[in-house]
């Protein structure tokens, strides 16, 4: 892939966090920290984005189908096994 050169600002906070993340050997230079950051962000982007339309989707079959008899427990059960995780 083509790479392109830029030129950021920094605050001395940030500086030093990047030049930590190299001295501890989890990154090769400053431009992998950056790539690596920015890639965690698209992903996030990404995730958020399909979380988005999923949810759009319930909501729009749940308009369709009108009301239902099941209590909020069952509906939240329902939704968790759905999740895949107790979490709620």
């Amino acid at each position: 892939m083509a790479m392109v050169k830029k030129s950021i600002t920094v605050t001395d906070q940030q500086d030093s966090w990047i030049k930590t993340q190299i001295e501890m050997g989890h990154y090769g230079n400053e431009s992998e920290v950056v790539r690596e950051l920015i890639r965690e962000r698209q992903m996030r982007e990404l995730e958020s984005s399909r979380e988005i339309e999923a949810i759009r989707a319930k909501l729009i079959q749940a308009e369709a189908n009108g009301f239902t008899d099941q209590s909020p427990a069952e509906i939240l059960q329902e939704i968790r096994n759905g999740l895949g995780r107790d979490a709620i």
